[in-house]
């Protein structure tokens, strides 16, 4: 008797859970309207950053020990904000445009993180370049043609912009280590 008992009870549960109730009616529900949104209230999408609304400018830092350090700056010349996440890309070019040896290497320090960049505010990647010969570099005379100028790309992007380089030749097969941008 016990038995049936907890089936029947747990019969009567199961029924009870597995019944659908009965929508109430639209008179019982409380309605609410969301507010209307005009283009003016809504924030307008933000674009990335490229060459078309950047500057850039490369400006030495420090050096010591055949070392050579600077940072790469970029400012929004734009009229509106716009976002840069990342690494940029960097070529090192002979004064009538031809590319010469560049190794860009990625150092996480400081990392890639998104950022807003305001109209005229600046972002900065840092860099590290050698200029003492290594392996097969000549010892008597330039270890790399020596660049004029550079082409940059800005993170996910495709279009350089154009760099003036006045800093010798890049040794090491022209390895330059850069960091992710970061607030300047």
């Amino acid at each position: 008797m016990t038995r049936r008992l907890l089936v029947c009870g747990l019969l009567l549960l199961a029924t009870a859970c597995g019944q659908r109730q009965q929508p109430a009616t639209s008179a019982s529900l409380p309605v609410s309207t969301p507010p209307p949104t005009t283009s003016s209230s809504a924030a307008p999408d933000i674009v990335r950053c490229n060459a078309s609304v950047l500057s850039g400018e490369i400006t030495p830092t420090d050096a010591g020990a055949g070392n050579r350090y600077g940072k790469f700056f970029v400012t929004n010349k734009g009229a509106e904000p716009c976002t840069l996440n990342g690494y940029s890309g960097l070529q090192l070019l002979a004064a009538d445009g031809s590319p010469l040896p560049t190794k860009l290497e990625r150092v996480t320090d400081p990392g890639p993180a998104p950022m807003e960049l305001a109209p005229a505010a600046r972002a900065a990647a840092n860099l590290h370049w050698s200029v003492v010969p290594n392996g097969s570099e000549p010892a008597d005379k330039p270890c790399q043609p020596e660049p004029s100028k550079a082409a940059a790309i800005p993170p996910d992007e495709t279009k350089p912009l154009s760099l003036t380089w006045d800093y010798g030749p890049v040794c090491s097969g022209g390895r330059i280590e850069i960091s992710a941008f970061y607030p300047a």
